[in-house]
């Protein structure tokens, strides 16, 4: 079989490495609190942070979970890369098997997490926190000095990354679907008989 390029493979690991460099900058979800801002969480697989009355708050666990997920999905971009370069070799099927899996599992666990976050929000705080859309939060009576009661607005949204993340992993599973059905057992071809009958 001649070494042909994987172009959905190239495709989708460059796209991996391209999420990877948005993400840094643009959340994949966004929570406003307030207008003006009062409070704002970023929240991407790659980047969390939160921003209160302007002043960012580093958490140095949350840091080096970030960190940890950038290296994983590079790693998972270039293997990809290197894959669709030379898709026919015998290495080639343990590269995706590992490439192609790392957009996928970023948006699955970032599902997860974000599901996570909003209950465990609403069981220390009792804030309902929407997953998208705008809403009032009500702050208890009892958290404010003078015991006034204070309702505030938020804002939810998923940003225009978390989207591309999922047409990303989309394109990661394509490629490795494609590399099952270019890669699947064909018939040797019959070798005519030359040999001389006597």
């Amino acid at each position: 079989m001649q070494n042909k390029i994987g172009l959905i493979a190239l495709l989708a690991g460059v796209s991996t490495l391209l999420l990877i460099a948005i993400s840094v900058f643009v959340p994949w979800w966004r929570f406003t609190v307030g207008h003006p801002t009062i409070a704002q969480v970023n929240f991407s697989p790659v980047n969390f942070n939160i921003a209160l009355f302007g002043s960012q708050i580093t958490i140095p666990l949350i840091f080096a979970m970030n960190l940890s997920c950038i290296l994983t999905l590079a790693s998972g971009g270039i293997i990809m890369v290197i894959y669709s370069l030379k898709p026919n070799k015998p290495y080639s099927k343990r590269l995706l098997g590992f490439g192609y899996k790392q957009p996928l599992f970023a948006v699955i666990i970032f599902v997860v997490e974000l599901f996570a976050l909003t209950v465990v929000a609403k069981a220390f705080s009792g804030f309902a926190v929407p997953l998208i859309g705008s809403g009032v939060l009500q702050i208890p009576s009892s958290m404010i000095p003078g015991k006034v009661s204070v309702s505030v607005n938020v804002l939810a949204a998923f940003e225009w990354p978390f989207y591309f993340a999922i047409a990303v992993a989309g394109l990661c599973v394509t490629a490795r679907v494609y590399h099952r059905k270019i890669h699947q057992v064909t018939p040797e071809p019959s070798v005519p008989n030359t040999s001389i009958i006597n």
